[in-house]
C-alpha cells in the first residue's frame, strides 16, 4: 500500500512538479494527484515506475506517514526570494532527515533537549543566559556542532541540491533540528549553527521565524554567543587594526568580518575605523574567502552512530546492518543528509572525538 505523504515528499525532494513526474515516469498527472490525495492506490508496476523516476526504493513508499512541516515553523532566510520548488525541496529534505533521526532515536540513547524558550529576550542577554545554562563561561566555543548535539539539537547537512536555501532550523514534536550547508567555510558554518540556535531560542514558539527582524535577532545572538562581550573587551584594544583582527579571529574561530562587525557593535571600532578595516579585509580577500581558515566542524553524534553500526557488523553473523536499508533509502540519498558531518577518517576504523554526547545502543533493534 502506498503511503500518500511519502510520495509527496519524494516528489518534492526531487524538485518535481506533477507534470515533471508524469513526464519522467509515464504515469498521468491526474493519477499521481489521486495517489497523493489517497483517493487511489497504484498498481505494483505503476509504483515501480514512480519509484524509478524518483530514485527511492519501492519499500520507502509503504512505510508510515511522514510528519508535515508547517512553513511558519521554519526559519528560512529570504523566504520571499525563494521559489516554491526551492522551499518544498528543502522542507522535504528536512523530512527525510527526520526519518533518519527517528531511527537513531529508536536505537540509541541521545542527549536530552536543553534548548529553552527565550522569546522576547534581547539577543545579547539570551546568549549570556545560554552560556550560563550550558556552562560555557566566557571562553571561545570549541565546536558549535558538538555543543548543539550535546544539548539535544539534531544536526544534519542540507542536501547539496538545496544549498540555495541556506541553513534552516525548526522544532518538530519538541525536538530541535538544525540543517547546515556543509559546503561553506568552517567559520561561516559555525556562525550559521549559532544563528539557527538563535532562531530556536528566540522564535521557536508562536513568533514568526522569518523576516528581517527575526534574521537580525538571530545574527545578533550568534555574534554575542561566539564572541561574548566581556571576553572581547578584555582581549582586544580600542581601535584594533586589521592585522590584530586577523590574529584574534583565530581565538574565537570566527570570520574576520564577523569579528570586525562585533568590535564595531561593541564600540571598539568607530564608524571610520570599521570602514577602513572592512576595506582592508576586502583587499586581502576575506570578503569572499577565509584565507587559512578552520576546518568544517563535524558531527560527533552521527560519527558515533556509524561507528556503532560498523562495530555491530563486525559482530553480526546474520548480515550487514545498513542505516540506509533501515530507513528505506538508497545510500546516495542517505549520504546527502550527513555529507560533511561525518569525518572520512572514520571509514578507516575510527577517529578520536570528545567524550560527549555518549550514545548507547538500546534494546529492541528492528533487525
Amino acid at each position: 500500500m502506498l503511503t500518500p505523504s511519502r510520495l509527496v515528499v519524494a516528489r518534492r525532494r526531487r524538485r518535481m512538479t506533477l507534470a515533471n513526474l508524469a513526464a519522467v515516469s509515464g504515469v498521468s498527472a491526474r493519477s499521481i494527484t489521486a495517489f497523493e490525495n489517497g483517493h487511489k492506490q497504484p498498481s505494483p508496476d505503476t509504483l515501480g515506475s514512480l519509484s524509478e523516476a524518483l530514485d527511492f526504493p519501492v519499500d520507502f513508499f509503504s512505510q508510515p506517514a511522514i510528519d508535515e512541516i508547517p512553513l511558519p515553523a521554519v526559519s528560512f532566510r529570504a523566504l520571499s526570494k525563494m521559489t516554491a520548488l526551492d522551499r518544498d525541496a528543502a522542507l522535504a529534505a528536512g523530512q527525510i532527515s527526520m526519518i533518519i533521526n527517528a531511527w537513531i532515536e529508536a536505537n540509541f540513547r541521545l542527549p536530552e533537549m536543553r534548548v529553552p524558550s527565550l522569546a522576547g529576550v534581547d539577543p545579547e542577554h539570551a546568549a549570556n543566559r545560554v552560556r550560563g545554562l550550558w556552562g560555557l563561561g566566557e571562553q571561545p566555543i570549541a565546536n558549535m556542532v558538538h555543543l548543539l548535539e550535546a544539548n539535544g539539537v539534531r544536526v544534519f547537512s542540507l542536501a547539496s541540491d538545496c544549498i540555495s536555501v541556506d541553513a534552516f532550523s525548526l522544532f518538530c514534536r519538541g525536538t530541535p533540528f538544525v540543517f547546515l550547508n556543509t559546503t561553506k567555510s568552517g567559520e561561516r558554518g559555525r556562525f550559521d549553527a549559532a544563528h539557527e540556535l538563535g532562531h530556536l531560542l528566540l522564535h521557536g514558539g508562536d513568533r514568526i521565524a522569518y523576516g528581517p527582524d527575526a534574521e537580525d535577532e538571530a545574527n545578533r545572538f550568534a555574534s554575542a554567543l561566539l564572541m561574548p562581550r566581556s571576553s572581547i573587551l578584555s582581549q582586544l584594544p580600542l581601535g584594533a587594526t586589521p592585522d590584530q583582527i586577523l590574529v584574534a579571529k583565530r581565538r574565537w574561530r570566527v570570520s574576520a568580518f564577523a569579528l570586525a562587525y562585533r568590535l564595531h557593535e561593541l564600540g571598539l571600532l568607530s564608524d571610520w575605523k570599521y570602514k577602513v578595516a572592512a576595506q582592508r579585509l576586502s583587499q586581502l580577500g576575506y570578503r569572499k574567502n577565509e584565507t587559512g581558515g578552520i576546518s568544517r566542524e563535524t558531527s560527533q553524534l552521527l560519527a558515533k552512530v556509524f561507528a556503532a553500526l560498523r562495530q555491530e557488523n563486525l559482530q553480526n553473523n546474520k548480515g550487514r546492518v545498513s542505516l540506509a536499508d533501515e530507513v528505506y533509502l538508497h545510500t546516495t540519498e542517505l549520504n546527502r543528509h550527513v555529507f560533511g558531518l561525518v569525518p572520512i577518517a572514520l571509514e578507516g576504523g575510527g577517529q578520536a572525538t570528545p567524550a560527549r554526547p555518549v550514545l548507547q545502543l538500546v534494546g529492541g533493534r528492528r533487525r
